[in-house]
């Protein structure tokens, strides 16, 4: 029986696709990576999974597995080879159980986001993980990732929202940690370990989920800054005055409002950005908490007057009414990605950097670029309580954004070598994938090499589950490439 006959047997005619049928889906979201597959298959089940990666398994094929299609390192597209099958988990979506006693949710992989939240909601919950493409992406691919968006400041990222995994293993056996504990400590922490490793270590099909309250009241507001230092000083003021309360503090250089009245002037500003001095911010910050709006609007505007007091900033734009919050999220959350993506395709760069750092960063990656790139336009945002920045880089204006990508290369040297100088990551909350794979070996030790080597050769010895993504070598021979390295 052929692979494909299996396949057919397992999940039925109706969900084993290939040929036209699955070409958008073999090309990844920002259409840098296209693949081939000999076939799509979407189970229905856990039990699905483990069926067709035993099957796969037997045949010595690979697995990619795909949700909502839009992560930006190219993880869930199979290479040009043709022999993977890609497992598409659209199927496993449903809401399994809400526990409102355990403040807890389990879904399935394959929910959207935003179904997770609007469920939490509808059970007078929060379920806080939030992120532009929260209308697509699914859980499976936000775990896959450590997917962190913009309420990372107060609630962590989504490793840190995680209680429990279910998980179908290289062999097909299926690991059931769907457990709702905050306090497990009976040996080697396997969530973990699967959470961020971008399908290759284990399929993730299933999760038990914090929940939260939800909130009773939310301030918002949108504030300028000479500098980012001034940023900075009343990021700690603001976790001082709000405590817990403080959930999102997004920042935002003065180029990229500049950037987006240029290339979309239909879109609506709060602020004037031609009025914002050279080298000048801006942050959208918000705080959410169980007490009456009366007293959160009160605490918030006393730190915004003790913040005008200290000289930290310079404006501030307090969100009166529902529609002028989402419109303020709506610049962060969408707005400058559609200006960017109107002009053309820049170059992206997902960094994070300790707070005590980020100034000098900055201050020198500028530098760099403009001595290399005169004229290059770096549009600087980001999660600044976390040190997560965004750091993108567009052509010089005149400048073709095509003859520009014929640096990328350089422009991504100079980025991430002064990310490294600085204490930083390369990546944040984007994960890996094909995109960043060939730079671990310049940015991760020989041991971590290793260890990761020695991890994916335990759990994945085939090398079938998503081959070639974050480890570019095969996992048997990890070990001997990094100690080479350092001989």
């Amino acid at each position: 029986m052929s692979l494909q006959q299996a396949l057919r047997q397992i999940v039925g005619d109706a969900h084993v696709l290939s040929g036209e049928e699955i070409a958008p889906l073999l090309v990844d979201a920002r259409r840098r990576y296209t693949g081939r597959a000999q076939a799509l298959v979407r189970p229905g089940s856990t039990e699905e999974v483990g069926a067709v990666v035993r099957a796969a398994r037997e045949a010595r094929v690979p697995i990619v597995v795909q949700g909502g299609n839009t992560g930006l390192m190219g993880a869930a597209t199979p290479d040009k080879s043709g022999r993977a099958i890609l497992l598409h988990l659209s199927r496993l979506n449903r809401i399994r159980a809400i526990d409102a006693y355990n403040d807890t949710i389990t879904v399935e992989a394959g929910c959207v986001l935003q179904q997770v939240q609007e469920a939490a909601r509808d059970a007078q919950r929060l379920f806080p993980l939030s992120l532009g493409a929260e209308g697509s992406c699914t859980i499976g691919g936000n775990l896959g990732t450590n997917a962190g968006g913009t309420q990372v400041l107060r609630y962590g990222n989504a490793r840190d929202l995680t209680l429990g995994l279910e998980v179908v293993t290289a062999e097909g056996e299926i690991w059931h940690g769907l457990r709702g504990l905050r306090k497990d400590n009976t040996g080697y922490d396997l969530r973990d370990l699967y959470i961020g490793s971008e399908g290759t270590l284990g399929i993730i099909t299933a999760a038990t989920l914090k929940l939260f309250p939800l909130p009773t009241a939310q301030c918002t507001a949108f504030v300028s800054f000479p500098a980012l230092d001034h940023a900075l000083q009343f990021l700690g003021l603001a976790r001082k005055g709000f405590g817990a309360a403080l959930t999102g503090f997004e920042i935002i250089a003065a180029d990229v409002l500049r950037f987006v009245a240029r290339t979309t002037p239909q879109y609506p500003l709060p602020v004037d950005p031609s009025l914002a001095p050279a080298g000048g911010w801006y942050a959208l910050i918000e705080t959410s908490n169980e007490q009456s709006q009366e007293i959160a609007s009160e605490i918030f505007t006393g730190v915004l007057a003790e913040a005008f007091e200290h000289g930290l900033i310079e404006d501030a734009l307090v969100a009166a009414s529902g529609s002028q919050r989402l419109a303020l999220w709506g610049l962060r959350e969408h707005g400058i990605s559609e200006a960017q993506n109107i002009e053309g395709r820049n170059i992206k760069h997902d960094i994070s950097l300790p707070l005590s750092r980020l100034t000098a960063f900055v201050d020198t990656s500028l530098a760099r670029l403009q001595q290399h790139f005169p004229g290059c336009r770096p549009l600087i945002f980001g999660h600044l309580g976390d040190g997560n920045l965004h750091f993108n880089v567009s052509a010089p204006l005149g400048v073709a954004a095509v003859d520009f990508l014929a640096e990328e290369s350089r422009v991504h040297d100079i980025v991430h070598d002064t990310t490294h100088e600085f204490g930083g990551s390369i990546s944040a909350e984007h994960g890996i994938g094909i995109a960043k794979r060939d730079l671990l070996p310049r940015y991760k030790s020989a041991l971590e090499l290793q260890l990761m080597g020695r991890i994916k050769h335990a759990l994945d010895p085939l090398n079938l589950l998503n081959p070639g993504k974050v480890l570019n070598i095969e996992p048997s021979q990890c070990e001997q490439v990094a100690k080479a390295r350092t001989a």
